[in-house]
C-alpha cells in the first residue's frame, strides 16, 4: 500500500555511495515527475540529473556541505522557469496540437491566449514564484515515486540557489534552481535518523471539515 511505502521513507541523512540506482528505477521516478499535474499543463520547470562528481562537489560546497549531495547515486535539481513568455506558452500549445491533432487548436488556443493575457503583464518574479510552486508539485510526486520504488531520497532547500544556477549554467537557459533531490540507497549505519519512529501530526489535528 502507498501508506506503507510512505511510512518506510524518510529524509535520508547518509547514503551508501557504493550503491548505484538502476536505470529502470531512475526512469520510473523521472516518468512520474513527467506525469505530475501542473497549472494549465504548462510544466514550467526542468529537472537536471547531475552525476558528474566535480559538479556535485561544487553544489555540496554551496549546500551547507550536506554529504547527501555527493554520496547519493544521483542528484536531481528542480529548476523553474524564470518567467512566463509568449514563446514558452505557445510551445505548450504546439505540443498539444502535435499530439492531439490539428482539431485541438480551436479548443485550446483561446484558453492559452487568455492565459497569456493574465501571465505576461505580471512581473518576472511573480511568474517565477508561480512556476516554482508547480515544480514543487512534481517534486512531491518524485518523492512518492522514489518511495514506491524503494529508493531513498532527501528533499533539500538548504543551498545557495544563485550559486547552483551559476554552477549548472541555469540562468542562461531561463531557469532558476528551487530544490534538490538526492536519490539512492541509505547506508546501513551512520544515519542518526534511520530507524526512528516517524512522527506526524494526528489526523484530527491536521484534517478538518469545513463548517
Amino acid at each position: 500500500m502507498l501508506q506503507d511505502q510512505l511510512a518506510w521513507r524518510y529524509a535520508t541523512k547518509k547514503f551508501d555511495p557504493s550503491k548505484t540506482l538502476p536505470e529502470d528505477k531512475l526512469e520510473a521516478i523521472l516518468k512520474a515527475i513527467q506525469m505530475a499535474p501542473t497549472s494549465s499543463g504548462l510544466q514550467p520547470f526542468e529537472v537536471i540529473v547531475v552525476t558528474n562528481p566535480a559538479l556535485r562537489a561544487q553544489i555540496q560546497a554551496v549546500g551547507y556541505d550536506q554529504a547527501q549531495i555527493t554520496e547519493a547515486s544521483h542528484l536531481l535539481v528542480f529548476a523553474a522557469w524564470d518567467n512566463y513568455t509568449e514563446a514558452r506558452i505557445d510551445a505548450v500549445v504546439q505540443d498539444i496540437v502535435d499530439q492531439r491533432g490539428e482539431g485541438a487548436a480551436e479548443a485550446v488556443k483561446p484558453y492559452y491566449e487568455r492565459l497569456k493575457a493574465m501571465y505576461l503583464p505580471r512581473s518576472a518574479e511573480e511568474n517565477h514564484q508561480h512556476a516554482a510552486r508547480q515544480a514543487y508539485i512534481a517534486f512531491g510526486i518524485g518523492l512518492v515515486a522514489a518511495a514506491e520504488q524503494k529508493v531513498d531520497a532527501t528533499p533539500m532547500e538548504g543551498f545557495d540557489a544563485d550559486k547552483v544556477d551559476e554552477i549548472l549554467g541555469l540562468r542562461a537557459r531561463g531557469l532558476r534552481a528551487v530544490t534538490l533531490l538526492p536519490v539512492g540507497y541509505r547506508a546501513t549505519e551512520g544515519d542518526w535518523l534511520a530507524g526512528l519512529k516517524k512522527v506526524r501530526r494526528p489526523l484530527d489535528g491536521l484534517i478538518h471539515e469545513a463548517a
